[in-house]
């Protein structure tokens, strides 16, 4: 079994964190000589990062190993993940898969595709890595490179909210954050290699510093992380309604480079709801959370996730989620409908929602999400704009304010990796066409 080139190629499911150690796994192997290689094509190894916080996403994840395997039979197949951590002896009894490795220790990964390349052959029983996802502490990685103009620095990992929804405590556990001086340092040297805006990320970002030494938190690291020299823009993965205290909005909006837009981890705008999904926040507060920020920050934008059908929805609380909706005039709405978590106290409630009616209150709130943000994108016509341009396509570059409102600009050569200047001209559905006035 030659392994002469020994590629690698890398399947990653789900989250903005799992992307992250994804490039982190990247670098690692290729700092052991792998050669890495599009995991749709045949490669000596394949690494599949797995999410399992919906059922949907096992069978995806499912899906991805057995791909690998049919891609190349022969090939070492290792799994890692949150599905790798909460169902691993399910994982490794899908022939084909030689080593399933926990969330303790990702890069451990990179470890066992030498041994295995070493070996020169497919073990006869696949190696389980597995310890409690918090026991080793935050794991040490970091990344150098960044995809475009933009890089993922994770920052946080573990959440303790115990949402009755939601497995990924059991994959992720306790809080653990990343010290203060090593996102800066990461931070530092993708600033300097060019990147231009950096996403700090986290399973549970609000919660940054909670586990950390003299009540250092996540305003202590938004104000070191504004006074690194050069740094572009500064985005947050998510924030938590329950941290928009005026103390917090008052420190971060005194930061030139924090991006005026914010990912609200909603939910449901039903007080009700928001109860029994163990949420630590009402919709009161994220309602005055976000107008607290509007107040500091007039041009800011908002982005949420909202759950629909969630047992014991009524259409009372349905149309609560509605009104939260229009009321917080969110730029774009994540829906999704409810679906059973095994191992979740929710999924054994009474009053589950039936599939019809599920997909009816998603298809409502989709048509008035639509309709924000069509209203939104209006408001922005004549409108001078800053954009970081991302891409560029048959004479047109396209990219995202600072608010994260996209905007595409037609230009004479490509723009990729550079800001400008553009005034709104139109809107379309989900975006906005700018005339390029000035570049950088």
């Amino acid at each position: 079994m030659p392994f002469s080139s020994r590629t690698v190629g890398i399947y990653t499911l789900g989250c903005k964190v799992n992307q992250y150690e994804s490039e982190a796994i990247a670098e690692a192997l290729e700092a052991r000589e792998f050669a890495l290689c599009a995991p749709t094509l045949p490669c000596d190894a394949y690494v599949i990062n797995t999410c399992t916080v919906t059922a949907e996403s096992d069978r995806k994840a499912r899906q991805f190993i057995r791909r690998a395997i049919h891609q190349n039979p022969r090939a070492f197949v290792l799994v890692t993940g949150c599905l790798a951590q909460t169902q691993p002896h399910s994982v490794a009894s899908i022939r084909g898969v030689d080593c399933v490795c926990g969330n303790t220790e990702k890069l451990a990964v990179v470890r066992e595709a030498e041994r295995l390349f070493a070996e020169g052959k497919k073990p006869e029983q696949p190696r389980i890595l597995l310890s409690p996802p918090d026991a080793k502490g935050f794991e040490p990685m970091c990344i150098s490179r960044f995809d475009r103009t933009r890089a993922y620095v994770k920052i946080e990992d573990g959440c303790e909210n115990h949402c009755t929804y939601c497995i990924i405590p059991a994959a992720r556990g306790k809080v653990r954050s990343k010290a203060p001086e090593e996102v800066l340092d990461e931070v530092r040297r993708l600033t300097e290699g060019g990147c231009r805006e950096i996403v700090l990320t986290g399973i549970e970002t609000a919660s940054y510093g909670k586990d950390l030494a003299n009540g250092y938190g996540l305003a202590d690291l938004l104000e070191a992380v504004d006074r690194i020299p050069g740094i572009g823009r500064i985005r947050l993965g998510s924030l938590d309604p329950s941290l928009m205290k005026q103390s917090f909005v008052d420190r971060i909006a005194r930061l030139p480079s924090l991006a005026h837009h914010f990912h609200v981890s909603m939910q449901s705008g039903s007080d009700r709801i928001l109860a029994l999904m163990k949420r630590k926040y009402n919709r009161q507060m994220a309602l005055d959370g976000m107008e607290r920020l509007r107040r500091a920050m007039p041009d800011v934008q908002f982005t949420t996730d909202i759950i629909v059908g969630f047992p014991g929805e009524s259409e009372e609380d349905f149309l609560q989620t509605v009104d939260l909706a229009r009321r917080a005039r969110f730029l774009m709405i994540h829906v999704f409908p409810y679906s059973g978590r095994s191992g979740t106290p929710a999924a054994g409630m009474p009053g589950q929602i039936p599939t019809e009616e599920k997909r009816r209150r998603v298809s409502a709130l989709s048509a008035v999400a639509a309709e924000i943000r069509e209203e939104l994108l209006a408001e922005m016509q004549g409108k001078t704009v800053e954009v970081l341009f991302e891409t560029d396509e048959k004479g047109f570059s396209r990219g995202h304010t600072a608010s994260f409102i996209e905007v595409h600009c037609p230009t004479e050569r490509p723009m990729q990796g550079e800001t400008g200047t553009a005034r709104i001209t139109s809107c379309r559905e989900g975006f906005c066409i700018g005339t390029l006035i000035t570049k950088s």
